[in-house]
């Protein structure tokens, strides 16, 4: 049934033929964007995937490997031998230490395996330097130019819980996945460098090239990240010895850098409800182990990326969070006596990568990706910590996006609550009758370790919402990124209470602010974790008129078992649900539906590891009985996060009508 009431499956072939066919209008700019960026050491040039928007929605962009010098020459996009099918995906490029060349990983659509291929500087001399039958992730120079990766022989999926999940069939728990470091012999082989009893989530060379530090568990790769140790691994045994194990359930490890000097190994360290999406404090550690020394105790942000200065043993830049603004931070780490952290440049409210750095360069030049919910991303380049270049501020490299129309005025809210400071932003239609009352959709972001940041609104549901008119309100409440680990820390076995708490009193302090926000037409949508908060809060409030639940949790208990990642839940609810069932219970939508009077939409992946299906096909069986308007996709083949376009575009039209619907 695709109807009011009904659950269905919806394949891409429907998909597709009921919403993909939208070609772009005369006023539509279709977005160029970036993923990896990576300069060159001697900061001369710059590698990035790239790729442009289709023109038709719903159908598949094309990734690129361009190489854009800084001198103002011509670009170079890479020839792949896969090209111009869209299922040819290049990522992850890295420059070899004398800038030479640059090695990068590329699916091909009509293999099952992954290679690994070499470009000159120049784009020029391609070459197959490795094949292998498994999934490749994270390729890393030494400095003396060796060349490791992180291989999984035979995989049965994707690496990451984000992934699809492989059919649950046959024995379950046995022959688990093993991501393990790797080096790569001139050969084209490869020679392991970690046990196989570890699967290795992110790791490091040691300077002088004898070893690696990294990350690891023993086990189930996509479960046991959250109670990964750090490691060293001795390149010519694979011997594994455990240097740091995290002192509270409260810390996950995240970003290993090794000192220049080979002596000390930074980290990120804090609680976090997703491996890649990063925040906390920076801890450094000996190499030899021992305890690690939080070098940011005070610091009222987030760490979301580190490195070591180039050369410097005593000093640390990491990019942060602090409440709206990213920023470059340094600290310096003397031995047991750590300085206060200092913010070297702040970007404003806007959003940036990863930061790259050129340490043979004089200026020590970076390149990140820019961005913000006004400004159209775009690769920049700036000078050493200062974030500056030439001393001018970040440039522009490049101009892709010039002239692309953004679809929102976007203004920081901030509020207080319970004794928080809470942030959030407020998006509103461009032209919007400033006199007249409108309807809100409120976004929760996933996580709940995690943040809305300034994001340029393209194609997608926020955008679709914009150009019907909502306006939109995006809220940070407790156990967010951007405040330090005490915010982040505040949800602690309190899931949906104290955030959601936090969630209305912003919408109150918009209305408030602005005076144009329509009480009776306020409508909820989240994925992941968002997802949970629409099910829950349309348990608790009458407020929200119309809900939208992507990949949502309803019971806690039974989500417990039927999940991939349970070993998430230990930091957040202190026990397992065997343990203390109560503290799940109590957050669990389940437990009150038949409060719920508000229409929703849930739709999830069919293979979705970290919050399956059952999950929304519950809450939907619960409204379907109580006689509440709803309605459940399920897509096939997907796992948590949307990967089909015509799938992403099915999900955005039907959350734009479903709104439509119950809110005009």
């Amino acid at each position: 049934m695709n109807g009011t009431r009904g659950w269905a499956t919806i394949t891409a072939v429907a998909a597709a033929a009921l919403f993909c066919c939208r070609p772009a209008t005369a006023a539509e700019r279709l977005l160029h964007t970036f993923g990896s960026v990576a300069i060159a050491p001697d900061g001369s040039r710059v590698a990035a995937i790239e790729s442009d928007e289709p023109a038709i929605e719903g159908t598949p962009a094309r990734d690129l490997l361009v190489i854009r010098p800084l001198d103002g020459s011509a670009a170079k996009t890479v020839a792949l031998p896969c090209a111009p099918d869209p299922g040819c995906k290049p990522s992850q490029p890295v420059w070899s230490p004398d800038g030479a060349r640059i090695v990068f990983i590329l699916r091909s659509p009509k293999a099952s395996t992954r290679a690994l291929y070499s470009v000159d500087r120049g784009g020029t001399g391609l070459r197959k330097v490795l094949e292998f039958d498994g999934a490749l992730n994270d390729p890393r120079f030494s400095p003396s130019g060796a060349l490791a990766i992180l291989a999984t022989a035979g995989a049965h999926k994707e690496i990451g819980a984000t992934q699809a999940g492989a059919p649950i069939v046959g024995e379950i728990g046995a022959n688990a996945d093993e991501q393990r470091i790797a080096i790569v012999g001139a050969d084209g082989g490869l020679r392991w460098a970690s046990p196989p009893d570890l699967f290795v989530y992110e790791y490091d060379w040691k300077p002088g090239g004898g070893g690696f530090v990294g990350t690891a568990a023993h086990g189930n790769g996509d479960n046991n990240w959250w109670i990964a140790h750090l490691y060293a691994f001795d390149a010519a045994s694979g011997a594994a010895t455990d240097i740091y194990a995290p002192s509270s359930a409260q810390q996950q490890i995240a970003s290993p850098r090794v000192s220049p000097n080979g002596e000390s190994v930074a980290f990120i360290g804090g609680l976090m409800s997703d491996f890649g999406s990063t925040g906390g404090d920076v801890y450094v550690v000996s190499i030899s182990g021992g305890a690690a020394v939080d070098a940011t105790p005070q610091m009222k942000a987030s760490a979301t990326s580190l490195w070591w200065r180039c050369g410097n043993a005593q000093q640390l830049s990491f990019t942060a969070l602090q409440g709206s603004r990213y920023g470059i931070h340094t600290v310096s780490v003397p031995a047991g006596n750590p300085a206060t952290e200092q913010l070297a440049y702040s970007f404003g409210d806007v959003s940036t990568g990863d930061v790259s750095v050129a340490c043979k360069s004089p200026r020590g030049e970076t390149a990140f990706v820019r961005q913000s919910f006004e400004q159209p991303p775009e690769i920049y380049v700036g000078d050493g910590l200062d974030g500056g270049r030439h001393g001018a501020g970040p440039q522009a490299l490049t101009h892709a996006n010039d002239g692309a129309e953004h679809a929102a005025q976007a203004l920081s809210i901030t509020w207080t609550n319970d004794g928080f400071d809470v942030q959030g932003w407020l998006l509103a239609p461009l032209n919007a009758d400033q006199g007249a009352k409108h309807p809100m959709i409120t976004l929760i972001h996933g996580g709940p370790s995690a943040a809305n940041v300034p994001r340029f609104v393209a194609r997608g549901v926020p955008r679709e919402l914009l150009k019907r008119g909502y306006w939109l309100f995006l809220p940070n409440p407790r156990g967010s990124f951007g405040q330090g680990e005490a915010f982040t820390q505040a949800n602690v076995k309190d899931f949906g209470y104290g955030d959601l708490r936090d969630d209305l009193a912003g919408i109150n302090a918009v209305e408030q602010r602005t005076g144009a926000i329509d009480d009776a037409r306020l409508g909820i949508t989240g994925g992941s974790y968002g997802g949970f908060m629409a099910m829950w809060a349309v348990t608790q409030t009458d407020r929200f008129k119309a809900a939208v639940a992507g990949a949502g949790l309803s019971d806690w208990i039974s989500y417990y078992g039927e999940n991939g990642i349970d070993e998430w839940m230990i930091p957040f609810f202190g026990a397992s649900a065997y343990d203390d069932p109560g503290v799940y219970r109590k957050s669990s939508p389940i437990e009150f539906i038949k409060n719920v009077k508000t229409p929703t939409f849930e739709y999830v992946g069919e293979l979705d590891v970290e919050c399956p299906a059952p999950q929304s096909l519950e809450f939907w069986h619960a409204l379907e009985t109580l006689g509440v308007p709803t309605q459940l996709v399920i897509y096939p083949g997907e796992g948590h996060r949307l990967r089909e376009p015509a799938h992403i575009a099915d999900v955005a039209h039907r959350t734009v009508d479903w709104f439509d619907k119950y809110l005009k």
